[in-house]
């Protein structure tokens, strides 16, 4: 059973984590905030007496189902809601609003330990924002795949439960995701 400090203290070290994931997912940070914070209500509530070393799979798979819940939602909205506005108002404000950048603040830490020349760190910058945007091209659950192995890095076991599939799924999604963005940044003369 998780103490309340043990709870805490997992959600703590999972946000920031889970929201720079949702926003990949949803491309909206104001959306991807949401979907995090109602997912770790719904951990709280539902499963806060679960043993401590069940949170990170159980956090997982609410996130990607509360995820799933937030494309239903709009998918209806934009079924119901047919005036144009309305579509460029979900749609428009992809999360890029030239203020978070993911990759960069991942690497920020790492980058302050380090001297580099100015050109450097323009090139990283390029590299870096031409692998987020191929990221964000990858089909969703490609994307959602190479995420949780690679960002996350879950298991295959673990992200197959995460995602509700199989693990031939998985390893078939990561397989495709990482041909697909090798190939795109080959075609930009960026080699791994």
């Amino acid at each position: 059973m998780a103490t309340e400090q043990e709870l805490s203290d997992f959600l703590k070290s999972v946000e920031k984590r889970a929201f720079k994931r949702s926003v990949y997912h949803v491309r909206n940070e104001d959306a991807a905030l949401d979907i995090v914070q109602d997912s770790m209500m719904k951990l709280a509530e539902h499963y806060g007496d679960k043993p401590p070393s069940e949170l990170p799979m159980l956090f997982q798979r609410i996130l990607s189902n509360t995820t799933l819940d937030w494309f239903r939602r709009q998918k209806t909205r934009g079924a119901i809601f047919s005036n144009l506005s309305d579509f460029e108002a979900s749609g428009d404000d992809g999360g890029s609003g030239g203020e978070f950048d993911l990759l960069e603040s991942y690497l920020a830490a790492d980058v302050s330990q380090r001297v580099e020349s100015a050109e450097d760190t323009t090139r990283r910058a390029q590299i870096l924002r031409e692998i987020e945007a191929q990221l964000q091209e990858l089909p969703a659950r490609q994307r959602e795949a190479f995420l949780l192995r690679y960002w996350e890095d879950l298991d295959v076991a673990e992200t197959a439960a995460a995602m509700g599939c199989t693990q031939g799924s998985v390893k078939t999604h990561c397989f495709r995701a990482v041909q697909a963005l090798s190939k795109a940044l080959k075609a930009r003369g960026i080699q791994a």
